[in-house]
């Protein structure tokens, strides 16, 4: 082997990377744990703890960088929400209302009925909406301009859409101020996240124009996130007071709260005595910080100058305030950990008693420290008789980021309406060298201070602006003016306690599969060879896991899955090259030699085979979503990963014994004969397997015809819950329950036990809204109650009786199946194509795709006969789609194979008849076969067996593929290939 020496650093510095990346996840499991040692059960204080540290060194790394645990908890592993809890949501901005807000809304005859067109269309369509719309708008009058009055020639629209403007050129206008709003709403959604203290939330773009796709791991109370994420968004302009004007004030509220805390000393009457005068002035609405009142007297005593400080000065202990005399809008700074409490204080009515009754506090949207710690308070001064603010969103006509006249920084250039400019003038006039502060859903974005009235409604905003935060400006000023807010078209929430479950089944899984995998090439191989194989898996594992930290990917459970899978079909790279190297040797070839002849005999027989199943993995990253993707990131890092551990570090590792002259062994006595000198007449036995096959998929396919599919919500659409109770429940009476507040039957199945049931229900899943959303939880939590704990409350319900909860609406239901089924076809087109290239030969190619096909009907077969039937969950939805493409992939690797042998044995043996040819070619592939199969099919059923209820269906559709695929290779691929190859013989013999 050449470049020994790059190979060796390359796989030192491939472990050293990968061992670097874990470590910061090894790091923040055990700051976690301290935590919740601190907490003790207490989810609040736990949290307190986790905060305080936030931006504190907690691991350093080789004396040459300190991380923060708020760095660590961004480098390390990620976990799909299937495996840690929370809330996946797919939220669309409406197209159809932008293009009808731009156009007011217009009554023209053509344009109404080309959005109604245009919608028709969308089912059918991948195409973007506006594309659609300009179709549908031409086919129903070519003559009809866009560029009308009655239609996009508003005065609105003037400056972008010119009189007599072309249809094509509205298109392009309507297209950039769709994609712009989409941008905004994207911007708002990601600002929004930032703020729930979520640990690695994603925001992403989808495919699909206009869907942002949102992961919140930990979230509990899904009803607050729907009603936050739905709301639209409120940009207000408002006059501050300077931090000067407010000092006095909060020097008046630190002193009666010293005042207060002053009586209140560690004795239980006077405890009671200030409780009452403190309830009394509060009035029941500050119960949580009275009762930290109370805490705080009747502790002990254990940081002495700490308690002493937040006693003289309760305010100023958590709010840093602002140096008398600035003339500022910002009054004070506090870490993230104390701004709860700030609030709290400066909510009671003890606090507001010493305040003017105009201000209002507002909090800074970015942190002002690297750490992300701090955060500054802004004063606001509230002018208006119903406490509005003087100018909202409305007012903003554009905006944009740009540099200014000396090049020297970035700066926002904002645009107002016509009568948004007449208020902006008063405003700026009357604020004269004191700031402004522009506000958005709640949270201070800018606050610059205006130096001279603004007429005319251009104006610029400078500052310490980066570029990036100059853009970001830009799009929240902008934002004000969305026509059209994001709706939930999807989500889905899974319960901590199903997530720490399906970590614990995950993982037993994934353990008791690579044990057997290490044990079974132990037994197979020897202690040489096979002891060789198995560092060789352990560094693939390791190197899988250091790749998916270093490139932020997320481990699902599915992702656990295509891990264990990966490894077991690793196995078939070490079961090639060592049977490979054993036909050398049985030839008389030194064992150097041998190995040397075996690995490079291998090399095209490996290559093809992870091509075919890397292709497929690359389809499915491409048209799957959510955990498919994280399946197919595995699959796709698990191929190369595999690659390079059976080619070079088992290379590595048999090349430094030959230098040690040490025995190196590649059989045991049990399995050195194994099926080695087989002579099976497959080809003519060929008809007898067409006919069992024909049999199965005329079965699959009657049963298809009748039965069809137990398709889930991915392609129907509808809502499923999880609901676990504290016995045994009948779906029969649940179902009846149900029915009673749903006005139809619920499908109601077990699920992992008979105190665990899915619940699946179409009710009201063509309507949007937050309202409908908490209509149905509403109505479940009703027809369930008689089943549930005495005492349980809805919010209890919710926490903890619903394990998992998703919702699709119809319209990604549609989107979904279409690209299932897509998936699928592009996936055998690719495959075809580069067999029927890599062999030179069409006739490998066909019976190939012969094969996939058989293997994909046969599994789809059983999935509708069985459905019902047994004990798991055999829905088809994006795992199957998944488990369907996996077989292929694995299919195909094996057939990949065996067609190189025969290609091998054809070249070898020309003259020689072709049917003994393929025969030989069959039996020499045979312990191959049967190792790597096996090996794959142990670890599957221990998925099966020990992964959990929520993969058996997936993993079972893999255990049906895996055998179905291995006879097909075998059986039917290659009697195929065979067969037509013959005809075409045949036919070209009968020309002559």
């Amino acid at each position: 082997m050449r470049n020994k020496g790059a190979i060796r650093l390359l796989a030192i510095v491939f472990a050293l990377v990968s061992l670097y990346q874990l470590t910061f996840t090894y790091v923040t499991k055990s700051v976690e744990k301290t935590a919740q040692e601190y907490g003790a059960g207490d989810n609040d204080k736990e949290q307190a703890y986790l905060d305080s540290i936030r931006g504190e060194g907690v691991y350093n790394f080789l004396w040459i960088k300190d991380y923060s645990y708020k760095e660590c908890k961004e480098l390390e592993l990620n976990l799909g929400l299937d495996l840690k809890g929370g809330m996946n949501v797919t939220m669309e901005v409406s197209v159809v209302d932008i293009i009808k807000a731009m156009a007011n809304n217009s009554k023209d005859e053509t344009f109404v009925a080309a959005i109604a067109k245009a919608k028709a269309m969308q089912k059918d369509s991948q195409k973007e909406f506006v594309a659609l719309f300009g179709e549908a708008f031409k086919s129903i009058n070519p003559t009809a301009q866009l560029s009308s009055p009655d239609i996009f020639g508003t005065l609105e629209l003037k400056d972008k859409i010119k009189f007599g403007a072309t249809n094509a050129e509205v298109l392009k206008v309507i297209k950039k101020e769709a994609d712009a709003a989409i941008d905004n709403t994207f911007n708002i959604l990601r600002s929004r996240i930032d703020r729930f203290g979520v640990a690695q939330p994603n925001i992403q773009k989808a495919d699909v124009s206009g869907r942002i796709i949102i992961e919140l791991p930990g979230i509990k109370d899904a009803a607050r996130v729907r009603k936050l994420l739905q709301g639209t968004a409120s940009l207000e302009f408002w006059e501050t007071y300077s931090a000067n004007e407010v000092t006095e004030y909060l020097n008046a509220a630190n002193e009666k709260l010293a005042a207060i805390n002053a009586l209140a000393e560690p004795t239980e009457d006077a405890v009671e005595t200030v409780a009452e005068e403190v309830k009394e002035e509060a009035k029941g609405e500050d119960v949580a910080l009275l009762d930290k009142i109370e805490e705080t007297a009747t502790d002990s005593v254990t940081d002495l100058d700490a308690k002493e400080i937040a006693k003289k000065y309760p305010l100023f202990s958590v709010l840093n305030p602002t140096q008398r005399g600035s003339s500022k809008a910002v009054v004070g700074m506090s870490h993230i950990k104390d701004t709860a409490r700030v609030n709290q204080i400066l909510a009671m009515p003890a606090v507001k008693s010493v305040m003017p009754r105009n201000l209002k506090f507002f909090w800074g949207v970015k942190s002002i420290d690297e750490g992300g710690n701090v955060f500054e308070l802004f004063a606001i001064k509230v002018t208006s008789r119903d406490g509005k603010a003087p100018l909202d969103g409305d007012a903003v006509a554009s905006a944009r980021d740009q540099i200014d006249q000396n090049n020297a920084q970035a700066e926002v250039s904002m645009s107002m309406t016509g009568e948004g400019a007449k208020v902006w003038a008063r405003l700026t006039k009357d604020n004269v060298n004191r700031a402004i502060a522009i506000v958005l859903d709640g949270y201070v974005y800018s606050a610059p201070n205006v130096i001279s009235e603004i007429k005319g409604g251009q104006s610029s905003i400078s500052g310490d602006f980066s570029i990036t935060e100059a853009k970001d400006l830009a799009n929240i000023l902008k934002s004000g003016k969305l026509p059209a807010p994001a709706h939930i078209i999807a989500d889905e929430v899974v319960g901590p306690s199903l997530g720490q479950e399906s970590i614990q089944k995950g993982m037993w899984s994934f353990i008791i599969a690579f044990c057997l995998v290490l044990v079974y090439m132990f037994f197979f191989y020897s202690k040489g060879a096979g002891l060789t194989a198995n560092v060789a898996l352990i560094a693939n594992l390791f190197f899988i896991f250091g790749i998916l930290a270093s490139l932020g990917a997320v481990l699902t459970l599915p992702g656990i899955a295509g891990i264990v899978l990966t490894i077991g079909m690793s196995v078939d790279a070490n079961v090639l090259i060592y049977e490979r190297i054993q036909e050398e040797l049985k030839s008389g070839k030194g064992l150097s030699l041998a190995i040397s002849d075996g690995y490079k005999n291998a090399y095209s027989a490996i290559i093809d085979g992870n091509i075919t199943t890397l292709l497929t993995g690359i389809i499915l990253y491409l048209f799957g979503e959510g955990p498919i993707k994280g399946f197919a990131t595995t699959l796709v890092i698990g191929i190369f990963s595999s690659l390079f551990a059976a080619i070079f570090i088992t290379r590595l590792i048999l090349e430094a014994s030959l230098k040690k002259n040490r025995n190196i062994t590649f059989t045991t006595k049990f399995t050195d004969g194994w099926l080695r000198n087989s002579a099976i007449k497959f080809l003519e036995k060929r008809k007898i397997f067409y006919v069992i096959s024909g049999i199965a998929i005329l079965v699959s396919i009657g049963s298809l015809a009748t039965r069809s599919l137990n398709q889930g919500i991915d392609f129907t659409g509808g809502r499923t819950y999880v609901v676990a109770f504290d016995q045994e429940v009948s779906v029969a009476d649940i179902s009846k329950s149900l029915e009673t507040v749903f006005g139809h039957h619920p499908e109601v199945k077990t699920f992992g036990g008979d105190s665990q049931v899915k619940i699946t229900t179409r009710y009201k899943i063509e309507e949007d809204g937050i309202e409908v959303d908490d209509e149905v939880e509403e109505l479940l939590y009703t027809g369930l109650k008689p089943y549930l704990t005495d005492g349980t409350t809805k919010a209890d319900f919710l926490s903890n009786n619903r394990k998992m909860s998703q919702k699709v609406g119809p319209t990604i239901a549609d989107d979904i199946r279409q690209s299932a089924v897509w998936s699928i076809l592009f996936a055998l087109i690719v495959i075809f194509l580069y067999i029927m290239i890599r062999f030179s030969n069409w006739q490998y190619g066909l019976g190939a795709i012969a094969a996939l096909a058989h293997d994909s009907i046969i599994v789809l077969g059983i999935f509708s006969l069985f459905y019902g039937r047994l004990p798991f969950s055999l829905e088809v939805d994006q795992a199957f789609i998944a488990a369907i493409l996996t077989v292929v992939g694995y299919s195909i690797n094996d057939t990949v194979v065996v067609f190189d042998r025969i290609r091998e044995y054809i070249g070898l043996h020309p003259k020689r008849d072709r049917a003994e040819v393929v025969n030989s070619a069959l039996n020499s592939t045979l312990r191959r076969t049967f190792s790597t199969s096996l090996s794959t099919m142990v670890v599957l059923l221990a998925i099966f067996i020990f992964g959990g209820t929520s993969i058996q269906g997936f993993t079972f559709a893999l255990l049906v593929g895996v055998m179905v695929g291995t006879y097909s290779s075998l059986f039917i691929a290659t009697p195929i290939a065979f067969d037509t190859s013959l005809r075409l013989q045949k036919a070209v013999a009968k020309k002559k």
